[in-house]
């Protein structure tokens, strides 16, 4: 075989290891140095019809879409219609700030102190309702600041829904037909578009989840209410497309979009790691410029390794397999000569593991609940699927279906989840077998 076809023949034996022609699947797109080198799909887009996915059809982006509202506020500020610096009550001036000013940066950089509507109770009860975008808002504007804006960095999709809402301020138009018009339509993206479980989108796959051993139809979520933080369709050609278009700067000069690529820092001179839509990273040495996206019954990925001119999609319609970052972190690892290699794992004995069993509780109502199972500990946080914990030393774990990630046991009272940079969350035990 041709290197080109090693490289093809290798990649489908990574895809194989994660995903099987008989479950839900993903499409995956790999682009070096502006050429396609792999283009494939496994799986069902539709187990009822036992339908397989093919390349081009058509995924929810879920949070990949922040990236595209991101850009488009900068094609804004390009405009002169906006600045960064401008506080957001002077497009949206009856949001109650408690005193702060918060600006549109902070919305794009995660370090507004807005609540994330999706961490809320009352959320969950609520995905099957239509939200206009002011109902949207009024769901969650009342919510406490979580801290000061600047002073911290926490995930949020309020922050993205309130700069969709500053678009169509600003636009005098629609999020998504902004978007249409500003992005999809000059850069030729025919297959991207805002979701609609109404409309009749050819070529749109179907999502699942597990419930136990067996996959079932997603949880239905009402597309009104992703909107600018993850309502977008597309296809990983489009996201071929896309990456090109910032390589290239196609819809902005470098300086301005390099502005989306630099990690924020907060008050405190730390770095938050995340700029406006996208996170910054490294992979085998090299710096990355990155996103995933979780939405009922998808998960997705896009990676950038500029230095290598390297790109990444992995689309899924299997919400319970999240590998599709440590997916295209392989593919990439393979591409660039610098391999993954797999943590060593340890044995510990039945004693040594129950010492961890417990329910450790994290902020807004979340919670890690530690069970062990035939001599495995098993991690299950709200709302997500369960998820093998593989010892590599006395107090450490890798996930062994998110391998990236660590879990740390200290003192018996507290849990770490590192990822690849650092802590990413911690939780206190609040129980214990």
């Amino acid at each position: 075989m041709t290197p080109a076809n090693n490289l093809v023949a290798a990649i489908d034996s990574m895809v194989q290891e994660v995903y099987q022609p008989t479950e839900p699947g993903a499409a995956i797109i790999v682009v070096k140095d502006g050429q396609v080198v792999y283009r494939g799909a496994i799986g069902l887009a539709n187990m009822e019809l036992g339908v397989p996915i093919a390349p081009e059809m058509i995924f929810r982006l879920g949070s990949i879409t922040k990236q595209f509202t991101g850009v488009a506020i900068l094609l804004l500020a390009q405009q002169g219609r906006l600045a960064l610096s401008d506080p957001i009550t002077k497009f949206l001036p009856e949001y109650p700030t408690h005193g702060h000013t918060i600006t549109i940066e902070h919305l794009l950089a995660h370090t507004s102190g807005i609540r994330s509507y999706t961490d809320m109770a009352e959320w969950q009860p609520n995905w099957r309702k239509d939200f206009t975008v002011t109902e949207l808002i009024d769901f969650f504007k009342y919510q406490p600041m979580e801290f000061a804006p600047g002073t911290r960095w926490s995930y949020s999709n309020s922050g993205y829904h309130l700069l969709g809402a500053i678009i169509e301020q600003v636009a005098g138009q629609p999020y998504e037909q902004f978007l249409q018009q500003q992005i999809f339509e000059p850069l030729g993206m025919q297959h991207t578009c805002n979701d609609s479980t109404r409309r009749i989108i050819p070529l749109r796959v179907a999502g699942y989840t597990k419930d136990g051993d067996a996959y079932v139809n997603a949880e239905y979520l009402s597309m009104t209410q992703p909107y600018a933080a993850g309502g977008l369709l597309s296809t990983v050609d489009d996201l071929a497309i896309w990456n090109a278009a910032l390589s290239n700067n196609t819809l902005l000069p470098a300086e301005t979009l390099k502005q989306a690529w630099i990690p924020y820092k907060l008050a405190d001179g730390s770095s938050t790691g995340y700029g406006y839509g996208w996170a910054m990273d490294t992979w085998q040495g090299r710096p990355t410029i990155e996103h995933g996206g979780g939405i009922h019954g998808f998960v997705t990925y896009g990676l950038r390794m500029p230095e290598d001119d390297l790109f990444i999609a992995v689309l899924s319609n299997n919400e319970s397999i999240r590998l599709v970052e440590f997916l295209a972190l392989k593919i990439a690892g393979l591409v660039i000569g610098a391999p993954y290699v797999q943590p060593v794992a340890i044995t510990l004995d039945v004693q040594e593991l129950a010492a961890f069993v417990g329910t450790y509780q994290l902020p807004h109502n979340q919670e890690w609940t530690i069970t062990l199972e035939d001599g495995v500990l098993i991690g299950q946080r709200t709302h997500w699927p369960r998820i093998s914990l593989i010892p590599i030393d006395k107090t450490a774990f890798y996930f062994e279906a998110m391998p990236l990630f660590r879990f740390v046991f200290t003192q018996g009272t507290t849990l770490e989840l590192h990822g690849r940079s650092g802590l990413e969350e911690t939780a206190v035990r609040s129980t214990m077998e």
